[in-house]
């Protein structure tokens, strides 16, 4: 987290202790406290405060968003057919595959090797029973950036609700929801040096969905549970923040992304770029390193002092393949030798050129103990 989150959190763990909800004075100041922060994260994406609601991250949004658009259709009696594609995050994937088992069909889209959704694949999945399309914004692993602009054009024409998960993008990018024309839209504040713990969902003003779980009248109804105030505060502290300092830091740690690329293209042979020849968020670079498990080398950086995954945070521990690489193209056996690299604010030119002698020398050192790579360059 920034400090500055930090130090706006810290007097609603013992002096602005109130519950939001209650009518009492330290309920009523700590209610205007979080319509503040309201404003704030609204503000970051070109919303309404009115449109934002409070969940516990990116996960609960997406769950909320999908799940609760089938169940606005099926009380009105229709049929639920959901579009997605084989790219998106557990959260997305594992929850359309749950609707499936309760009787939703859904129809997953390949992807391009660049790692977008073709427009083509979409346009004909369409039926008249869609109710939802949910793409995200940027991929997780690789960084790619979907076409939501042009999504929606094809969504809004035949009113079906487009959904995307932003999690990855909101604070790397500007994020505009009148922009990308999206009805639903998924934020995590922790992916912009706010706490871990605390997200939105964007709703846009009359988009039909329903209450995925029940219990008060929280929220004007939609998310039940005591509000996380010192959360809701820090998340509107690190909404404040990017929203002034978005363009100066992305352009610097983008700057600093080609360099480590550039670098490590010079100094290892034989690796592929994941998802390179499409828009990606400026922080993200996923590397593929045949011959070698991607795992080992986390771990052999990681001794190092490097911090990098083998695929998705959410997934680590996993031995299979990235889906995402492998619908992108990538043979299964590269796709276990990929990496994905997160550059943040704090990160400097020279850690950049130390990561790339110490990635050189771990790929080195692995490709010459594999029995599969004697031939490396």
């Amino acid at each position: 987290m920034r400090q500055e989150v930090i130090d706006a959190m810290l007097p609603y763990f013992r002096v602005s202790f109130g519950n939001a909800s209650s009518l009492h004075f330290f309920g009523y100041e700590n209610r205007d406290t979080v319509e503040e922060a309201r404003g704030r994260v609204a503000d970051l994406v070109g919303a309404e405060p009115e449109e934002i609601f409070f969940t516990s991250g990116g996960t609960e949004s997406d769950n909320m968003a999908i799940r609760g658009a089938a169940r606005a259709a099926r009380r009105k009696g229709r049929s639920c057919h959901i579009i997605t594609s084989v790219t998106e995050h557990p959260a997305v994937l594992r929850t359309c595959e749950a609707l499936e088992e309760e009787g939703c069909d859904v129809t997953f889209l390949q992807s391009s090797s660049d790692g977008t959704v073709r427009l083509d694949d979409l346009r004909n999945a369409i039926r008249p029973e869609t109710i939802l399309v949910s793409v995200m914004l940027a991929n997780n692993e690789t960084g790619v950036i979907q076409p939501i602009g042009e999504i929606s054009e094809l969504t809004r024409k035949r009113s079906i609700i487009l959904h995307t998960d932003a999690v990855q993008g909101v604070g790397k990018i500007p994020v505009d929801v009148d922009e990308l024309g999206v009805d639903l839209l998924s934020i995590s504040a922790h992916k912009f040096y706010g706490p871990k713990g605390i997200g939105a969902i964007y709703v846009r003003r009359g988009t039909a969905i329903e209450p995925v779980y029940t219990g008060g009248g929280h929220e004007s109804g939609l998310r039940p549970g005591t509000l996380n105030v010192p959360g809701i505060v820090g998340f509107g502290e690190a909404c404040r923040i990017t929203k002034e300092r978005l363009p100066s830091e992305m352009k610097r740690i983008g700057e600093l992304r080609d360099h480590l690329e550039n670098g490590v293209r010079k100094r290892i042979g034989e690796i592929i770029f994941n998802g390179a020849g499409a828009p990606r968020v400026p922080n993200t670079s996923s590397i593929a390193v045949p011959r070698i498990e991607g795992e080992a080398i986390t771990l052999n950086l990681s001794m190092l002092g490097f911090a990098v995954s083998s695929g998705s945070a959410c997934a680590s521990g996993g031995t299979e393949a990235s889906h995402v690489l492998v619908s992108m193209g990538l043979d299964p056996s590269d796709a276990q030798g990929s990496v994905r690299i997160s550059l943040g604010i704090e990160n400097t030119k020279e850690e950049i050129d130390s990561f790339v002698e110490a990635f050189a020398g771990v790929v080195d050192r692995l490709r010459k103990l594999s029995p599969l790579g004697k031939h490396s360059t």
